[in-house]
């Protein structure tokens, strides 16, 4: 992605520089180049989309699985190209997981690479790099070394600089960074470090200036929601935080993103239930649900546990849209376990299901257990379980067509701008579908009431009433 401003840049006069900026990966990571845009701004750096007319080239790198590192890689090599056609005038820049995990082979192999920076080290990019216009340059040998990879674990707060990227309207809040679950498939634990939740009312402050720039959706997210506020002393919990998130004037959808099944407490699927501003949105990965599988993967909550949260889930909470991805192909999955984990996405017709191929990541447990199930497999049990779950996708938004529900109008439609765009409560920003305005017209940021006329695989239409 590459970075696209809601503000305003500094007037010419008051320009540092000229950064072209490339966020990949998920939005904990987009949070974290939101972060970074803030301390070059405060430096003075103009954001543009031109890296051949940038002085700073950025990317916030994803290492999360092998798709997620090729990605990476290929843009690296993109902007070294265009530092050196521009003669090394540019400073390029690589931050992110992909630079936390492998600092040392990256610093030998890409020497155009002038500052790699860890995922505890991203904020400091501004005082690392230092500023041109007014702001005193940094020396390379004293304050720039090539590499600042130290231990992760930054937590920004309210009032750390920070430059949204998504519309005013609709912003994430990451309320702890790391995960202290101990998955065999997962490398977070090494690249984020263990969970550190924020306090209560550091959030609470966030949201509140978020809100009064004219935020009506909050999507707050975690690698571990769920589990938010464990490790502090101070009774810090998801649910007491949303309690106090939800008195904040101005905000209207409160979505919760990245939810851990264990620890899913009954107060909490009360407080989703009965409160209006919570969205009836829960994006929980639950990964598999065959019991063997699930002791292999050192997922803390069994096939049984499994089962009773989502009857729990979809029996308390109306009109509940329930997200969740599972893997496929994990080592030692067999044919029986993986029919396991097909009829149980058949039962249970979740609104919405990403799946990922098992991809071994090198220091994980996966990764040095027998079993290594083959690539063709594995593309055989993706497909089977998307097809599938394309159908269901398909039927339950069909079941929606004639009711009335609440949309919040994004603008003109990035297809055509003959149609508005926007979203339900059931289609979370960037990772499910949208929902097309074919009648009536509200201004961008406006929640408003639309019937649904048509349904797709994916996106709806509708039409404001």
């Amino acid at each position: 992605m590459t970075v696209e401003l809601t503000d305003p840049p500094a007037s010419p006069a008051e320009r540092g520089g000229k950064v072209f900026f490339v966020s990949l990966g998920c939005p904990k990571n987009r949070v974290d180049s939101e972060i970074m845009l803030g301390e070059l701004a405060a430096r003075q750096y103009e954001v543009i989309d031109n890296a051949e007319e940038a002085d700073l080239l950025v990317v916030n790198t994803c290492s999360f699985v092998e798709e997620a590192r090729e990605e990476s890689v290929d843009t690296i090599l993109e902007l070294a190209r265009a530092k050196t056609e521009s003669g090394d005038r540019k400073k390029l820049v690589v931050a992110g997981c992909l630079a936390q995990r492998y600092e040392a082979d990256l610093t030998r192999e890409i020497p155009e690479v002038d500052l790699f920076l860890g995922t505890g080290d991203h904020w400091r990019i501004g005082q690392i790099l230092g500023a041109g216009g007014g702001a005193e340059a940094a020396t390379p040998a004293e304050v720039a070394p090539r590499s600042v990879v130290g231990r992760p674990g930054y937590n920004y707060d309210a009032y750390s600089p920070r430059l949204l990227t998504t519309p005013a309207w609709s912003a994430y809040v990451k309320i702890a960074e790391g995960c202290s679950q101990v998955c065999a498939f997962c490398i977070i634990p090494r690249l984020r470090g263990g969970q550190k939740s924020r306090p209560i009312d550091d959030i609470v402050q966030e949201a509140r200036l978020l809100a009064a720039g004219g935020a009506v959706e909050l999507n707050l997210i975690a690698q571990d929601l769920t589990h938010y506020g464990d490790e502090r002393k101070d009774a810090a919990s998801l649910e007491a935080l949303l309690r106090e998130l939800v008195k904040i004037d101005g905000v209207r959808w409160i979505r919760l993103l990245y939810c851990y099944p264990h620890g899913f407490s009954d107060g909490l699927v009360e407080l989703i239930a009965t409160e209006p501003k919570i969205a009836k949105y829960v994006d929980m990965p639950l990964q598999h649900i065959a019991q063997p599988m699930l002791e292999r993967m050192r997922r803390r909550f069994s096939e049984d546990d499994t089962r009773r949260l989502v009857e729990k889930l979809r029996r308390d909470v109306p009109e509940l849209t329930f997200r969740t991805t599972f893997i496929v192909g994990h080592p030692g999955e067999t044919d029986e376990e993986f029919q396991t984990l097909y009829d149980f996405v058949a039962e249970s017709r979740f609104e919405r299901v990403g799946v990922f191929k098992y991809s071994r990541e090198d220091g994980t447990r996966s990764a040095r257990m027998d079993g290594q199930v083959m690539g063709i497999i594995k593309d055989e049990r993706y497909h089977r379980l998307m097809t599938l779950q394309q159908g269901i996708s398909s039927e339950l938004h069909q079941a929606m067509v004639g009711r009335t529900v609440d949309v919040l109008v994004e603008g003109v439609s990035a297809e055509t701008d003959l149609l508005l765009q926007g979203r339900t409560q059931g289609q979370a920003p960037d990772i499910d579908g949208v929902t097309y305005i074919n009648e009536g017209f509200a201004p961008a940021g406006s929640l408003v009431r639309a019937e649904i006329v048509e349904a797709g695989d994916y996106d709806l239409v509708a039409r404001i009433v």
